[in-house]
């Protein structure tokens, strides 16, 4: 028997007086974290330097396809129309200057010509044919992003490597985060925090990826309609605007798609029930809502899109807990 209450007394939660680390300890293990997820931060940066070029590549593909990618057809089918038209204006007013020329009728000469131009489009528009419209550069477009500012490439390129820096070393920053909160928590609590570290660095991951792949494209086109359709204006963007745009974006969705670990942790510590989080459905919509409208710009498709995830991210939350509470229901009952 006492052998057995040794193994319960010892299975029993931590007092919490034992536990409790001083202020001084947590401005300690804070600032011990810092400096680790810092270095490690900054040589995803560094790595990340080397392949500069080819993330802002990555990096420009939603703007390439909005504002360059549509507008080089129907230039060059304008083009390619009016070149049709004007050499059949010259053949004709050869073959009227010449007396020898035999008469043409009008039918004759506009089934040439409208076959002619058809075939002329054609081509045109064929993708595998490229003698009439040769690839095109986005460098030579004309709404190109522009540089206003001599220092303004260069600190767009920096702040591209540390997004990019982020993501890569964004396993070893969330350890770092995730093992400051467990310094706080009591030891049957802290084995939560293994399973919540990759977890997080995947959602970081794909809510970033999500926007810049899926969102940012929907949000460019809704800008550009904007400017054009309600200012008749057109949409010239710079290189530094464009890119904070961008990775302000990515880090909050990144941070966004943090929800269902957030909820979990959140139950699996006592703080929040999974009763409660049902109830309080409607509140999270419109909190989702309003938290949407402050972290994204003032438009509704980045707003519902960054919401509609985050719904489906709370409800996710809410299973993961269901599922681990029924494990663990079921391990006492085997136990």
């Amino acid at each position: 028997m006492g052998k057995e209450e040794k193994k319960k007394k010892k299975k029993k939660p931590q007092d919490p007086q034992d536990t409790t680390m001083s202020l001084g300890d947590h401005l300690e293990e804070l600032r011990a974290r810092l400096i680790l997820a810092i270095t490690g931060l900054l040589i995803g940066t560094g790595i990340c330097l080397f392949f500069g070029t080819r993330i802002i590549k990555f990096i420009e593909k939603p703007y390439t396809k909005v504002f360059l990618t549509p507008k080089t057809k129907p230039q060059k089918t304008e083009e390619t129309a009016k070149l049709v038209q004007d050499l059949f204006d010259h053949a004709r007013r050869k073959l009227a200057a010449d007396p020898n020329t035999p008469d043409i009728e009008p039918k004759t000469e506009e089934f040439v010509h409208k076959f002619c131009t058809e075939a002329f489009l054609a081509l045109l528009n064929d993708p595998n044919f490229t003698a009439l419209h040769p690839p095109s550069d986005p460098k030579t477009a004309e709404n190109r992003l522009i540089i206003l500012s001599p220092a303004a490439g260069f600190v767009s390129y920096i702040k591209i490597a540390l997004m990019a820096g982020l993501i890569l070393s964004s396993p070893w920053v969330f350890y770092q985060i995730w093992m400051f909160v467990a310094a706080g928590l009591y030891a049957h609590e802290k084995k939560y925090v293994h399973t919540a570290v990759p977890f997080s660095a995947a959602l970081f991951v794909t809510g970033a990826l999500f926007f810049l792949l899926v969102i940012a494209k929907l949000t460019l086109k809704f800008f550009m309609k904007f400017n054009e359709g309600v200012l008749d204006a057109r949409s010239n963007f710079t290189f530094s605007d464009y890119i904070s745009f961008i990775t302000m974006l990515m880090l909050v969705f990144g941070i966004a798609f943090q929800t269902p670990i957030a909820i979990f942790f959140l139950n699996r510590t006592g703080l929040v029930s999974i009763q409660s989080l049902r109830k309080s459905r409607k509140f999270v919509i419109l909190g989702i809502f309003i938290i949407a409208a402050m972290a994204t710009p003032p438009d509704p498709i980045s707003q519902v899109t960054l919401a509609i995830p985050l719904y489906f991210l709370f409800e996710l939350g809410i299973i993961l807990s269901v599922f681990s509470e029924r494990k663990r229901k079921a391990q006492e009952q085997t136990a």
